[in-house]
């Protein structure tokens, strides 16, 4: 879906397309569109989005509820809602190689497991960048990284 309105591949949305979608909607050209239209225009993005968090992103962008968002308002809305589908999807992605890792299907894996595949990814990290992840991470300090797996 992102793919359909990324132009250049940069996993973006393009500023002329959003631009596009909003004119269309402000057709007067007043500078701004009403607020009702604007999962409108996400679904015509084909932009999923939770309607409690539009709802919430519409009252931070429009904090006088006047019923009208400005293109900065209507851009800034829609990051939100993407940078929600990244977060849900780098979620499932770190599920699915958690999976890969939990071989044995425990719902953990080691911290050494951890620091390894992280030492794999980023050979740049020190022993104490990883070890510093780890305490991050382990926070009840158990040796193990648990994860809820759907």
């Amino acid at each position: 879906m992102i793919e359909e309105i990324d132009i250049d591949g940069t996993g973006r949305i393009d500023v002329e397309v959003m631009l596009k979608a909003f004119q269309t909607f402000d057709s007067d050209k007043k500078g701004y569109i009403e607020s009702s239209k604007v999962s409108t225009i996400l679904q015509m993005m084909n932009l999923p989005f939770d309607k409690e968090e539009l709802t919430r992103s519409l009252a931070e962008h429009d904090p006088k509820n006047t019923g009208k968002i400005n293109f900065d308002g209507f851009s800034a809305i829609a990051s939100d809602i993407l940078d929600e589908e990244d977060d849900e999807a780098m979620q499932k992605e770190l599920r699915d190689a958690f999976r890969l890792y939990d071989k044995e299907g425990n719902g953990y894996i080691t911290t050494q497991t951890l620091k390894d595949i992280l030492a794999q990814i980023d050979d740049k990290l020190t022993s104490d960048d990883l070890d510093g992840m780890i305490e991050e991470i382990d926070i009840d300090g158990t040796g193990r990284i648990d994860v809820e797996v759907e």
